[in-house]
């Protein structure tokens, strides 16, 4: 078990996988655009905005959001590469990060 593991959760568990600081700055950037973005739409449902509108920033919160997600995926293949070259344990198996990567798809 490699020793980044916290006590009494199993390998893999993703809170092992820690975002470092730039990739959780541009993560987080994304997801509080998205959040704005959402904001919008729910005003321009109140407000009665036509649907075509609705639906374009609809899907551009959605795509904000996939963003995100791809973003810290890549990121952990990238973490598991780096610590299989190093001839060490990665934090997820291939299995873990495949599931990861198909359900934001």
């Amino acid at each position: 078990m490699p020793p980044d593991l916290a006590p009494g959760y199993p390998r893999g568990y993703l809170g092992v996988m820690q975002l470092n600081e730039a990739l959780a700055g541009d993560a987080l950037n994304r997801l509080k655009r998205a959040q704005g973005q959402l904001a919008s739409v729910i005003s321009m449902i109140e407000d009665g905005e036509e649907c075509v509108k609705v639906l374009t920033q609809l899907a551009a919160v959605s795509r904000a959001l996939d963003r995100a997600g791809f973003k810290i995926v890549a990121t952990g293949m990238r973490h598991c590469q780096a610590a299989r070259e190093r001839g060490e344990q990665p934090p997820l198996t291939e299995e873990e990060l495949e599931k990861l990567f198909l359900a934001l798809a």
